[in-house]
């Protein structure tokens, strides 16, 4: 193929770098609700562990300034190794590099804080030094204004980063539904974390399909007692 863009990501040729989601960098970011923020990671997290995508995660200067990762991706990939850093930018440390180009897929999706410090800087050189395609979640990443967020992914599309969005990676990973040994996990991902979709989807289920309610106990339902008579 000769632009390796016009390819789909599919679970075999990319990987993922989530970079400094840590507490002092997201009480900086104002581009986006901080909670937004943090359930759209959470939620291309537990994609990736679905697809089995190589997965990355980068932190910097944790015990001196930024604190410790996210709990909730943590716990998304309990066994991963978090790879401390002192610069802003991740392609400086040579853990990073060897990390990337050691599952040995060219693309990768990154999601990060700062958009216009930490994921530019990475995007920038992982392109023009390792040769790496970038796919910038940018509703799983922030700056520190709307601004700063907005022309740092314009620059960085104009020198040939994709941009995307959390939901959107997914859904390229599935691809179709009948692919039904990660269909579950897919929706259980929709249910928790795509908002009016998630909802959308409990309605069918439970309304046109007649599947239980998604509760982890059943609530006792006293019946309506019509209005008496004025």
């Amino acid at each position: 193929m000769s632009n390796p863009k016009l390819e789909l990501l599919t679970p075999r040729n990319c990987q993922i770098i989530f970079i400094d989601h840590q507490p002092q960098m997201a009480f900086g970011v104002q581009s986006i609700d901080r909670q937004v923020l943090k359930n759209n990671t959470v939620a291309l997290a537990k994609a990736a562990k679905v697809f089995g995508i190589p997965a990355i995660i980068t932190t910097v200067e944790t015990e001196s300034f930024s604190g410790h990762t996210y709990p909730e991706l943590l716990d998304v990939f309990p066994d991963q190794k978090l790879l401390e850093r002192t610069s802003m930018n991740s392609w400086d440390d040579q853990k990073v590099r060897d990390a990337l180009k050691a599952t040995g897929r060219k693309k990768v999706v990154v999601s990060g804080l700062w958009t216009e410090v930490c994921n530019n800087s990475f995007a920038l050189e992982a392109m023009d030094q390792g040769g790496y395609e970038i796919y910038m979640v940018a509703d799983a990443s922030g700056g520190t204004s709307r601004e700063a967020h907005d022309y740092a992914m314009q620059r960085m599309v104009q020198a040939g980063v994709v941009p995307v969005t959390w939901q959107q990676v997914m859904l390229e990973w599935q691809r179709d539904w009948a692919r039904r040994d990660s269909y579950d996990a897919v929706m259980q991902i929709v249910k928790d974390h795509s908002g009016a979709y998630g909802m959308g989807v409990d309605y069918a289920y439970t309304m046109v399909h007649k599947a239980a309610e998604r509760t982890a106990s059943k609530h006792e339902v006293l019946a309506p007692v019509a209005a008496g008579k004025s």
